[in-house]
């Protein structure tokens, strides 16, 4: 189960990320967070911009609604949601996980 954390500013969602994938695509769920591979290599911060486009995509977010605020250097991310409910935003990753 992917665990959504409150901030001030909205909803944190944990990802695990997968860089040098052969496609862009939702995995499913890692230890509690999103795993999303994207096929931009870890190189000069190109996977990180990769994701950020991959989850706006996903969620259908605007780009100012996201924001990654930690994990800049890791496979474990975090990114700052906001103007979106939790419930929708749960239910936005349920259909991504089932679909």
């Amino acid at each position: 189960m992917i665990v959504l954390q409150p901030h001030a500013e909205g909803l944190i969602l944990p990802v695990r990320a997968q860089p040098g994938a052969r496609k862009n695509a939702a995995l499913g769920e890692q230890n509690g967070a999103l795993k999303l591979a994207v096929n931009a290599p870890a190189d000069a911060g190109r996977a990180n911009k990769a994701l950020l486009e991959l989850l706006r995509e996903l969620l259908g977010v605007k780009p100012s609604q996201l924001e990654l605020l930690q994990g800049g250097k890791s496979r474990d991310k975090k990114f700052l949601i906001r103007g979106v409910p939790r419930a929708e935003l749960e239910e936005r990753i349920a259909t991504l996980l089932t679909g």
